[in-house]
């Protein structure tokens, strides 16, 4: 009896440390820039400024406040496609592209307070917070 114990330990063992490699991937986009002052604007108006520790936090822009899971689709050097979902059924889907390591675009789609949302955002840092 005490070898399946010790074999689903294993397994269990090797399960956890995949899920913590899969939670550490970091897409190489947000590698290049840091935290700080963020000035976020929309392609139709509007802007606004934002400080946020981790500049991956961005890709999940309509839910920022939200707790959300982030999934990697695509990570290329200078463009990453972020899947995130949030409690409460909310999802979204982001597309990041790196402009300069201090400039962003992106464009996000999904659903946010039970209805459909679809934009493109400028994101430029400004400086620490």
């Amino acid at each position: 009896m005490k070898r399946p114990i010790r074999a689903m330990t294993r397994v269990s063992g090797a399960a956890l440390l995949l899920l913590a490699l899969t939670a550490a991937i970091r897409p190489a986009v947000f590698t290049q820039t840091t935290g700080g002052l963020w000035e976020v604007s929309r392609a139709e108006g509007g802007r606004r400024t934002i400080g946020v520790a981790d500049p991956m936090l961005l890709a999940q822009y309509e839910h920022l406040r939200g707790n959300c899971a982030r999934d990697v689709i695509r990570d290329q050097q200078s463009r990453a496609e972020i899947h995130y979902t949030c409690t409460g059924g909310a999802f979204g889907q982001t597309t990041v592209q790196l402009l300069t390591p201090r400039s962003l675009r992106i464009e996000t789609q999904g659903i946010s307070d039970n209805a459909p949302f679809h934009y493109v955002l400028q994101a430029r840092r400004l400086g620490n917070c």
